[in-house]
């Protein structure tokens, strides 16, 4: 007792040895170093499957963007724990069987797992609920004292779950990622977005944080686009915008909804698309704080460590004045729509705000 984390002086090291008596060599083994790899570097070909436009959830994207990338990172293998049905991550299970591992629900298993195979040089993806990924988080934690490459999805995020459930909802998982020294965090609003920031977390080195919508969205993107960690999309803008609204996900398209409404009152704002959380487009940010003077940030989170505090943060010596709608109430199961103007966070209450402000 009362040793841990002490180390022997001269005296007490000498004690230690005497108590030890002789020590033989003939208890001593040896074992095959394992073969050295290294992780591969890959750079982003974001060149993906034409999307016929129809609306595609997020999280199937994902899995479809999976099958696609196989060939261009063939050292991927993907981790799921018992979700895949749900998280997409079954269509690649079908197509490389030899390269998917059932992990069953022992997420923190998962993350040790992913860790050991990306020290052996291969790109795991490991995907649940994102609200189960907070079982995972001391995993997670210390997997970034190993130079960790882990490339982490949640799915089922926020209030758009509708029925699932206030249990499965994920409100804090951007500010529990946000928190790991490095690790990148996405979320992309529609399918294309998703399809190429799988790409682009692929030939990233490092952990990387992406974070999936249940609902079907409509498609927003073209397959010219082009998404790079570190990015933004500013989706509508004039001279005449008077303030700016910041959205990711689901609420990015509640965002293009408002942007549609206010115009009907001659009301032009700016619309941003902030897929990559961390790190933030800064130079977007700081040019919008000075073009329109205020910041909405409308987000499916809640207020403690999320969009807005990442946008606030980013901003904080500019004086502009920033306003965040995020899940304030204690979550309830209903449908989608429902939940979003329950927590005050759709295209009404954008409205709403907007007209407050102005």
């Amino acid at each position: 007792d009362h040793w841990h984390g002490k180390a022997l002086n001269k005296e007490e090291l000498e004690k230690a040895l005497k108590e030890l008596g002789p020590v033989t060599m003939k208890l001593r083994g040896k074992i095959s170093a394992p073969r050295k790899q290294t992780p591969v570097s890959y750079v982003p070909i974001q060149k993906i499957e034409k999307i016929d436009g129809e609306p595609m959830s997020t999280r199937k994207a994902y899995g479809k963007a999976l099958v696609t990338m196989h060939h261009t990172y063939p050292t991927i293998v993907v981790l799921d724990a018992e979700t895949s049905n749900s998280t997409f991550a079954e269509l690649f299970k079908h197509a490389y069987p030899n390269r998917f591992f059932e992990m069953y629900i022992a997420e923190q298993n998962m993350i040790g797992v992913a860790l050991g195979l990306s020290r052996r040089g291969k790109i795991p993806f490991v995907s649940t609920f994102a609200a189960f990924l907070t079982r995972a988080f001391d995993q997670i934690r210390m997997s970034q004292y190993s130079n960790a490459n882990i490339k982490m999805i949640g799915s089922h995020a926020g209030v758009s779950i509708g029925e699932d459930g206030a249990s499965q909802m994920a409100l804090e998982d951007i500010a529990m990622m946000r928190s790991i020294q490095s690790c990148v965090v996405l979320y992309p609003s529609d399918a294309i977005a998703t399809e190429k920031l799988v790409d682009a977390a692929a030939a990233h080195q490092g952990n990387v944080y992406i974070r999936t919508t249940r609902m079907d969205t409509n498609i927003l993107y073209t397959n010219k686009d082009t998404f790079k960690i570190g990015g933004s999309k500013t989706i509508r803008q004039s001279p005449e915008d008077i303030a700016t609204i910041i959205g990711a996900g689901v609420t990015l398209h509640e965002a293009l909804k408002a942007y549609e409404e206010l115009k009907k009152y001659n009301i032009f704002v700016r619309v941003i698309d902030l897929y990559s959380i961390k790190p933030l487009d800064q130079k977007t940010l700081e040019r919008a704080a000075k073009e329109t003077k205020t910041i909405l940030t409308v987000e499916d989170h809640y207020p403690e460590g999320g969009i807005g505090e990442a946008v606030a943060s980013a901003l904080a010596e500019t004086g502009t004045k920033i306003v965040s709608l995020t899940v304030k109430k204690m979550p309830i199961s209903g449908r989608s729509a429902e939940l979003l103007e329950y927590e005050e966070i759709n295209c009404a209450a954008i409205v709403k705000q907007i007209k407050k402000l102005f």
